[in-house]
């Protein structure tokens, strides 16, 4: 039941910085940068999000049964936090590289970088999510660390919408492609201190009651058997669809309809 230290809130709090950061750029510039600045046609790119987001229900629980499987004298989870870091980062720099390629060239390399971004971001959130829940035993005191996580979600969500764009026109000076290199050169820095600054600050103290682990379909086989955990489920799908689709579309319609692509 011990108490967490204000320092080791802040810092577990870091790393939601890469996290949402990340996941702000993808839902609301991947689309755009794809689309106008990249040159793939729209419907690839729809296509293209449906067929990794299929890939990430597969993806998402395998994950998570390696990680709950990895025992570290780091602990469990914490570990990821710096093996995924720099991988993490130089996939997001290649996701928004825009190479010059053919038709078909671009749309095999943004499928590849964004299924490499996908289990990247996947290989490091479900761990960082996950450690909270072995920090302490107080639920109070969880409850309190995820409101310092969630707060700087807000925060990273702010810093993405009020700077990308205009770091973007900066280094590119009218070559948006350019400018999407540079900025997202810095963004993988950032990534990569956030997740280091959350390893050094927190701790592992949850330990498993048993050595024998279950089996992943009795695993997955209690989840569906859990109503509140089935409704949480399909509230928060429906939630995360309709952000994906609204913070996808208003780049196109400050762009296109207000006249003012800087947001």
């Amino acid at each position: 039941m011990e108490k967490l230290s204000f320092k080791e809130k802040a810092g577990f709090s870091i790393g939601e910085l890469a996290g949402s950061g990340l996941w702000q750029i993808m839902i609301i510039f991947l689309p755009i940068f794809y689309t106008d600045t990249f040159g793939i046609p729209a419907a690839v790119v729809g296509t293209m999000f449906l067929v990794v987001r299929i890939f990430d229900a597969i993806n998402d629980p395998i994950i998570g049964t390696i990680a709950d499987r990895t025992s570290t004298k780091y602990g469990k989870f914490r570990p990821y936090l710096v093996w995924v870091s720099v991988p993490f980062a130089l996939v997001t720099m290649a996701m928004f590289w825009g190479p010059d390629f053919s038709m078909n060239g671009k749309i095999v390399y943004a499928y590849a970088t964004y299924i490499l971004m996908s289990i990247a971001y996947t290989g490091a959130m479900i761990p960082f999510s996950a450690l909270s829940g072995v920090m302490t035993s107080n639920r109070i005191e969880r409850t309190s660390l995820n409101s310092f996580r969630f707060f700087t979600a807000f925060v990273a969500s702010m810093m993405v919408q009020g700077l990308v764009r205009p770091s973007v026109s900066i280094f590119g000076g009218g070559n948006d492609t350019v400018g999407y290199r540079y900025t997202m050169i810095i963004f993988g820095v950032i990534c990569i201190f956030a997740f280091l600054v959350a390893f050094f600050s927190t701790k592992e103290r949850i330990k498993p009651t048993s050595d024998t682990p279950n089996k992943l379909k009795d695993d997955l086989g209690d989840l569906f058997k859990n109503t509140p955990w089935v409704i949480i489920l399909s509230v928060s799908l429906l939630t995360l669809i309709f952000v994906s689709i609204r913070s996808a579309v208003q780049t196109y319609y400050f762009k296109y309809y207000i006249g003012a692509e800087d947001m």
